[in-house]
């Protein structure tokens, strides 16, 4: 009708018009649950419920990271004390017996067809040793690794080792010239073969036992930051409870405060009597260790070739790097390995940090002085054609002077100079070891006993608005 307005249709929602015959779209969950969340932090129940669970949550993950963390240390610790260390001792008595087997064997095959019962029974007994120090770190090798890959071939070529022994043995036993050859047969299988196979094995133990000492000794800086934190929002929540009710103290929350401070201060100092101990072990336990079973190694190869010279008779020689001097083949390397264990001695008495250490190696050090003596007399007898004299000035009665008998004092005293180095290693170790003891299950009730504090003193307070 004219002069009457137009019916006003209904109102169109907000946000513009709603598709005909559609109900409006829904908020997500999330946002309506972020929505609620900001409601409640309105509200100082809302915020002492939040302020609550933080602070639980940060004691919970300080103690479970802390427990993880020295879980992880403690049990690397232990592997160094009753793993890789009495593994890496193994390797190197593995070479030891093969080495002395060796030397014993060039003994009792100079002393002529009637081999001496000692001679003998040294050589079975280091046979008989490494065997069993192979099967003990073929038990401890993971199957196809380079280790047990090691092992295995040590085990074939032992046997073979022992077949050449003896036929050299035989041989001797009758007169015959041959009994040298295969004597030096077997000796180029262990120098070549065997020796540096152990090498290998006795530097991969020592590899695994610096990885164990790499995984012991870190600081837990993730434990420990995450402690600071928790306290840090301790303090922050009671010095906000204080400003807000002129309250001094909360018993839930002084009693977390308490725990936390515990589990860090435990974890701090524990750690790092654990470390100093480790350290200890490391530099005046297996760096001594490695140093003086190099040096025995030394001695004993030393011998070996010394006895070699006289089997060979000149027979094995070797060209210099000037390419015009030749000289006799065992002499020179006897000569490189006294080098060797004159540097290996004197690195050894600079370790030694006690008397009961400094006294073999000093023995051992004077033994290697008069055995250098001993060898020159009898190298220039043999070089005069006094091929008997020279034999006594190596392996003769005590009479004579032999060269035996220092060598037997260098590895007697590098026997009680390591067994003195090992019972400081285990002391050491040991302590470092037992410092992280009870730390990780201590750590985890702790900090529940922290969280369980901190949601009590929380709900003390959310009592007061009921």
């Amino acid at each position: 009708m004219p002069g009457v307005p137009p019916q006003a249709g209904p109102a169109a929602p907000r946000g513009g018009p709603a598709t005909p015959g559609t109900a409006p779209a829904r908020r997500t969950a999330w946002a309506e649950g972020v929505d609620q969340l900001r409601a409640t932090a309105t509200t100082e129940p809302g915020r002492l419920r939040i302020i609550g669970a933080v602070l639980a949550l940060l004691v919970v993950a300080f103690g479970a990271v802390t427990a993880w963390q020295m879980t992880e240390r403690s049990a690397a610790a232990d592997d160094v004390l009753h793993s890789s260390q009495p593994l890496s001792a193994s390797a190197a008595d593995i070479y030891r017996s093969l080495a002395d087997a060796n030397t014993a064997a060039s003994s009792g095959f100079l002393a002529g067809g009637q081999e001496t019962k000692s001679s003998r029974d040294r050589y079975e007994l280091d046979i008989k040793t490494a065997a069993g120090k192979l099967i003990t770190a073929a038990n401890s090798s993971e199957p196809g690794s380079p280790s047990a890959d090691t092992i295995s071939k040590l085990n074939k070529l032992l046997p073979e080792y022992k077949g050449l022994i003896e036929r050299a043995r035989a041989n001797n036993r009758q007169g015959f010239p041959l009994g040298g050859a295969y004597l030096r047969y077997a000796n180029e299988k262990m120098q070549q073969q065997m020796l540096p196979a152990a090498e290998d094995l006795y530097k991969r133990e020592n590899q695994r036992l610096s990885a164990d000492y790499a995984d012991a000794k870190p600081y837990p800086w993730a434990a420990i930051g995450l402690g600071v934190l928790a306290l840090g929002g301790l303090v922050w929540a009671q010095r906000r409870n204080y400003r807000r009710t002129n309250r001094v103290l909360n018993q839930g929350m002084v009693a977390a405060t308490a725990a936390s401070t515990v589990v860090l201060l435990w974890l701090v100092v524990g750690h790092s009597v654990a470390r100093a101990g480790l350290d200890e072990s490391y530099d005046h336990g297996v760096r001594s260790l490695n140093v003086l079973h190099d040096a025995r190694i030394a001695s004993l190869n030393a011998r070996g070739n010394e006895n070699l010279t006289l089997v060979s008779r000149g027979a094995e020689t070797k060209t210099l790097a000037d390419g015009t001097t030749t000289v006799d083949a065992f002499d020179y390397d006897f000569q490189q390995d006294m080098k060797t264990l004159t540097k290996d001695l004197a690195l050894a008495a600079d370790l030694a940090d006690d008397k009961a250490g400094e006294e073999p190696v000093q023995a051992a050090t004077g033994n290697m002085k008069v055995w250098k003596s001993r060898h020159k007399e009898a190298r220039a007898a043999d070089d005069a054609g006094d091929y008997q004299g020279a034999l006594n000035k190596v392996i003769g009665s005590k009479s004579d002077k032999p060269t035996g008998e220092c060598f037997d004092g260098v590895d007697k005293n590098l026997a009680l100079a390591l067994t003195h180095e090992e019972s400081e290693f285990k002391q050491a170790a040991g302590g470092g070891r037992d410092a992280m003891t009870g730390l990780p299950v201590g750590a985890a009730v702790l900090a529940v006993l922290a969280a369980a504090g901190a949601l009590l003193g929380i709900g003390r307070r959310l009592s007061e608005y009921r």
